[in-house]
């Protein structure tokens, strides 16, 4: 009798064994679905897309897309609209005339590294006259274009905010300390790089410039080197850097369409100062210049 209730206890433990285990399995593979439908009821039905729509994206990561990369890549032109022969030849004529900008900067580099400080300043108004011709040709051709905008840029960084403190720096060793003239012009290339890049990314406006525009400072710094304006070394420097906080300033600055329209007996004075002394009147021009920004930020201050 022992032996046969030990056996039949066995058989019962093992029999209420295996509905427990099937009962916890119920529970982890099958969810009650009264509760889901009282979460439905009580949250809504999401949609994917609209979740995945309101998820916050990080800006380092590049938005994914079912659209291969190397597809979408090579499906956007440099140029934009007709492809045709001759719209090619102008448009590599005018991103020739940046790169010849961008090639007299590097040439303005080795030049005043080998001491020649004078043919260096005179590449660098080469430069100015490229850059001015590049876009001048591109609106006039009809080939202007974001690639072209970009090369332009990249170009002036080059040319005008490292090769103009390079020549800038040849030209003042010896006659000022090392340290204020590297700190001079590296201040020089450091603002024309902010002012390069809030160039690209600010709203236009067709009659001032927001700060000096990069190429009228290298344009200045070029040719007080190839006139050899007669003035102290540390006075120098100080207009080096005076003209380069003028860059990133927010001063208005007019562009040289609204210069352009003055009365000609303004241009007259000018005219007759560089017949007398050139350099005085170089000076006197680019202090009217600077000066100008401060005076026209107060007016409309004023007006406002």
């Amino acid at each position: 009798m022992r032996r046969s209730s030990t056996f039949a206890r066995q058989v019962l433990l093992v029999r209420v064994g295996r509905r427990d285990d099937a009962v916890a399995g119920a529970d982890l593979v099958v969810p009650d679905h009264r509760y889901a439908d009282r979460q439905r009821r009580r949250y809504g039905r999401f949609d994917r897309t609209e979740v995945e729509a309101i998820m916050p994206v990080s800006p380092a990561l590049a938005p994914t897309s079912a659209v291969d990369d190397d597809a979408t890549a090579m499906s956007i032109p440099l140029l934009p609209g007709e492809r045709t022969t001759a719209r090619r030849m102008k448009f590599a004529l005018v991103n020739g005339c940046t790169l010849s900008s961008l090639m007299l900067g590097m040439l303005a580099i080795f030049l005043a590294m080998q001491g020649d400080v004078r043919v260096a300043a005179l590449c660098l108004i080469a430069c100015v006259g490229f850059d001015g011709l590049d876009g001048a040709l591109a609106r006039k051709l009809g080939v202007a274009s974001p690639f072209g905008a970009q090369m332009d840029s990249l170009a002036d960084m080059c040319s005008f905010g490292l090769a103009a403190p390079v020549v800038v720096y040849a030209s003042l060793a010896g006659s000022v300390p090392p340290a204020a003239a590297a700190v001079a012009c590296a201040l020089v290339a450091a603002c024309a790089a902010i002012r390069l890049a809030r160039f690209n990314v600010s709203p236009k406006d067709g009659r001032f410039f927001c700060g000096v525009p990069t190429t009228m400072a290298a344009a200045v710094l070029a040719l007080t080197v190839a006139i050899g304006l007669p003035v102290p070394g540390l006075v120098l420097i100080g207009g080096v850097a005076l003209l380069a906080f003028a860059m990133v300033s927010s001063f208005p600055y007019a562009k040289l369409a609204r210069l352009v329209k003055l009365p000609p007996w303004l241009w007259l004075a000018p005219v007759v100062g560089a017949l007398v002394d050139i350099r005085l009147t170089f000076a006197l021009v680019v202090v009217g210049y600077l000066v100008s920004g401060p005076l026209l930020w107060l007016h409309q201050r004023r007006a406002a």
